[in-house]
C-alpha cells in the first residue's frame, strides 16, 4: 500500500473565477469586507472579477465544499490508499475531472456528509452548510463542550439530525440568529454570508488549537571510560553564539535497562550580550555501562 501524496485544491472557488488579492471588491458591504478580504488574501474565495465579488449571489454546493475543505485546511495526508481514491468511486455525479472533485473526495474522507448522488450545482441551505462546517471544524481538533441550550424559534424547520451541529454553529459564536431569533435552515445560503462562516470558523480553530512547539533535535554520544563506566554527552550541535545552552537535569534507570537522561535547554536571554562564536552547546554525564543512555525533554514544572 502506498500513501498518496495530498490532493491540493489549485482551482478558484469557481472555476470561472479569478483570483487578486490587490483588489478590494465594490459590491461587498462593510459588514463583511473584513471577512471576504482575509479570506482572499489566503486564496479560499475570489470574485466573479476583480472589482464584484456578488455576496448576495448564491453558493452551489460545489463551492461550498470547495471553501469548507479549503478554510478548514482539510486533506488526506494521514490515510492511505490501496489506489488513488477518484470522485466516480463515492458519488454518482461528481466527474473525475471536475475542478471541485479533489474537494469531494477530501471531504468525503474527513466526515463530512455528502449524499452519494449530490447535484454540485445545487444550490445549498443554511443547515447544510452549517452542519458540514462544524464537522469540518470539529475534524481538527478537541472543543469545549458548553452545556448550554440556544432556543431557535423556527427550529421545528431544522432536519433532526443536523440540530447538534447547529447549535454548536451558534455556540461557536460561527452565525447568529436574526433579530427574530430565527436561524431559517431552509433558506439559500449567500456567498457573503458563507464568506462570514467560513470566517468566523478560522478565528475559531485559531484561537482554540495551539502549534505543537517544535521539538528540537538532541544528539546522545556514548564513550567508554572504562569496562563500567560510560561518558554520555548530550548535544543541540553547533550554535551561533554562547548564549544557547542544555542542562542535565536528571538520570533516571528504568526496567528496560534503560539510563533516561532528563535534559533543559536554555536559549539566549533578551538583551544580553554574547560572543558571536560558533559554539556546541553540550552537557556531559556519566552513567554505568550496564545501562543504554537515552535522552527526553524533562517535564515542565
Amino acid at each position: 500500500m502506498k500513501k498518496i501524496a495530498a490532493l491540493t485544491l489549485t482551482t478558484a472557488l469557481v472555476s470561472s473565477l479569478t483570483f487578486s488579492s490587490a483588489f478590494a471588491f465594490t459590491d461587498v458591504e462593510e459588514g463583511q469586507a473584513a471577512a471576504i478580504s482575509a479570506l482572499q488574501d489566503r486564496g479560499i474565495v475570489s470574485g466573479i472579477d476583480k472589482d464584484h465579488f456578488v455576496p448576495k449571489g448564491k453558493i452551489s454546493y460545489a463551492q461550498t465544499i470547495q471553501m469548507i475543505v479549503k478554510g478548514m485546511n482539510l486533506n488526506l495526508d494521514t490515510l492511505r490508499f490501496i489506489k488513488q481514491p477518484l470522485a466516480s468511486d463515492i458519488f454518482t455525479n461528481i466527474p473525475n475531472d471536475a475542478w471541485y472533485a479533489d474537494a469531494f473526495i477530501i471531504a468525503h474522507y474527513n466526515g463530512m456528509n455528502i449524499p452519494k448522488d449530490v447535484n454540485p450545482n445545487a444550490t445549498i441551505t443554511r443547515e447544510q452548510f452549517g452542519e458540514m462546517l462544524v464537522r469540518a471544524l470539529e475534524k481538527k481538533g478537541n472543543f469545549p463542550l458548553v452545556k448550554m441550550f440556544i432556543p431557535i424559534k423556527d427550529e421545528a424547520q431544522i432536519t433532526p439530525e443536523y440540530q447538534g451541529a447547529l447549535q454548536r454553529l451558534l455556540l461557536y459564536k460561527i452565525a447568529e440568529l436574526d433579530k427574530a431569533g430565527m436561524f431559517n435552515p431552509k433558506a439559500d445560503l449567500t456567498r457573503g454570508e458563507a464568506a462570514g462562516w467560513i470566517y468566523n470558523a478560522i478565528r475559531v480553530l485559531e484561537t482554540h488549537i495551539q502549534k505543537p512547539t517544535p521539538i528540537e533535535d538532541v544528539s546522545v554520544t556514548v564513550e567508554k571510560v572504562n569496562d563500567d563506566v560510560n561518558k554520555v554527552t548530550l548535544s543541540r550541535g553547533q550554535k551561533p553564539n554562547s548564549g544557547y545552552s542544555i542542562a542535565i537535569q536528571n538520570v533516571r534507570f528504568d526496567q528496560n535497562g534503560q539510563a533516561v537522561i532528563s535534559y533543559t535547554l536554555q536559549d539566549p536571554k533578551p538583551d544580553t550580550m554574547y560572543a558571536e562564536v560558533i559554539t556546541e552547546a553540550k552537557a556531559v554525564t556519566y552513567v554505568s555501562s550496564a545501562y543504554k543512555a537515552v535522552a527526553e525533554p524533562a517535564a515542565a514544572n
